[in-house]
């Protein structure tokens, strides 16, 4: 009775470290964890086509993700998309004019914003807003570019 009582406390608890490890496996592949831990400081931008971009997506300065997009807005008077990122704590220094691109990994990957850092003194903090800014490259637009560039040049 004492060794199957034994037993069934072992098994609970490997079952119960099973399910944890699967729980945190989940976040972590969500990205949840960073809106765990809630840190970091916000910024904003406006662009005039923000593509495919979405909430969550990375903000990356030289490849490395400094922080994620944390709200996607239409504003009304200015008929631009705002978008607003949390840049985590330890990325606290990025100058005033720093400018901002939605960029996309590879031909059909995820969009993500690159920020570009400027060479101001002056930094950004809490609330500010990116003013240099750079909208998505729609795939279709371009092709239509490209193809009614060469339409029209091939007729002359």
């Amino acid at each position: 009775m004492r060794q199957s009582r034994a037993l069934e406390i072992w098994v609970g608890a490997f079952v119960a470290a099973g399910l944890a490890a699967l729980l945190m496996l989940a976040m972590k592949v969500s990205n949840i964890t960073s809106y765990v831990q809630g840190g970091g400081y916000r910024v904003s931008a406006a662009f005039e086509n923000i593509g495919g971009l979405t909430v969550r997506a990375p903000v990356r300065i030289a490849g490395v993700r400094i922080g994620r997009v944390s709200d996607i807005r239409y504003d009304g008077e200015s008929f631009q998309a705002i978008v607003t990122m949390r840049i985590d704590d330890q990325y606290d220094y990025l100058p005033a004019d720093t400018s901002a691109s939605i960029l996309t990994d590879g031909l059909l990957g995820e969009n993500y914003i690159g920020l570009e850092p400027g060479g101001a003194e002056e930094s950004l903090k809490d609330g500010d807003r990116i003013e240099i800014t750079q909208s998505a490259m729609v795939l279709e637009k371009l092709i239509g570019q490209f193809l009614f560039g060469r339409s029209k040049g091939s007729g002359d």
